[in-house]
């Protein structure tokens, strides 16, 4: 069901890869409450991907644009400055640890590898508002999110680097969202999502244990990708126009639950070992 949230709204994309991508559901979801926008990713996820039939799916232009580099980005605005004028949303949905793609430990990180992974998933996220801002590409009143989880403020010890990327993730959003405020009334807010079965997340050692527990830890359960889409949807809507500078849990009650009955069972004695 679709609602007309974001009709005339104009956007930029970041970070879809394939139909299990976070961003792919948003751009579907968007396509569906009447916006446009252009469809990006680093050029070899591009390779890797099939963001080619999404766009065709929503009628939207492909641009590849690596979110490290200011030159490709300054391309990416400008040819959205070009199509669209000035764009009403932006979606960082970007992270990648080479140390987990590797296999190494936290207590043995590669540095090269970090600043690399850094780079991608928290300082990215600064290039895209800064090459916006430099652009005052933005409507008021627009919005501007970013995706991240909850090792940001708990340990995962298999969640390794990311969990400090995210971190810095939130606090770029934060920092960087007081001047879009202030300055040119804009939003910016992360979204605190489930453990969801992306590519990426997969990558993870354990993390089908990461998802089957805040299944059960969760009153509501796991958030989907496309619950989170819909969430997404509405963060750019006007609906949403005093919220900012927030990290938003999106999981089920997750991040606000201590134990569940659920969890309590399974280490409970049995009448047989009591």
């Amino acid at each position: 069901m679709s609602y007309g949230l974001l009709k005339g709204k104009k956007g930029i994309i970041f970070g879809a890869l394939d139909s299990n991508s976070i961003a792919w559901k948003v751009a579907e979801q968007c396509h569906a409450e009447g916006a446009e926008f252009i469809l990006t990713n680093a050029p070899v996820a591009l390779r890797m991907g099939q963001l080619n039939a999404l766009a065709e799916k929503t009628n939207s232009d492909v641009i590849p644009a690596d979110a490290t580099s200011m030159e490709d980005l300054g391309k990416l605005f400008d040819a959205a400055a070009e199509k669209f004028g000035k764009i009403d949303f932006i979606l960082h949905s970007i992270g990648m640890s080479v140390n987990v793609r590797k296999g190494k430990e936290y207590i043995d990180l590669n540095y090269d590898w970090l600043a690399k992974g850094w780079d991608i998933s928290a300082v990215s996220f600064h290039r895209i508002m800064k090459t916006a801002w430099d652009r005052d590409i933005m409507n008021r009143g627009g919005s501007i999110l970013a995706l991240t989880y909850i090792a940001a403020q708990r340990t995962f010890p298999n969640y390794n680097d990311m969990a400090d990327n995210k971190a810095y993730l939130e606090s770029i959003a934060r920092s960087f969202g007081y001047f879009w405020g202030k300055e040119k009334g804009v939003r910016v807010n992360t979204i605190s999502q489930s453990p969801t079965p992306t590519t990426a997340g997969q990558g993870v050692q354990g993390f089908d244990g990461f998802i089957t527990y805040a299944e059960k830890v969760s009153p509501l359960g796991n958030a989907t990708a496309q619950d989170c889409a819909n969430y997404c949807v509405a963060m750019f809507s006007d609906l949403t126009k005093m919220v900012t500078m927030q990290n938003l849990f999106h999981d089920g009650g997750y991040s606000n639950t201590g134990v569940s009955a659920e969890v309590i069972q399974k280490f409970e004695p049995t009448a047989d070992n009591e």
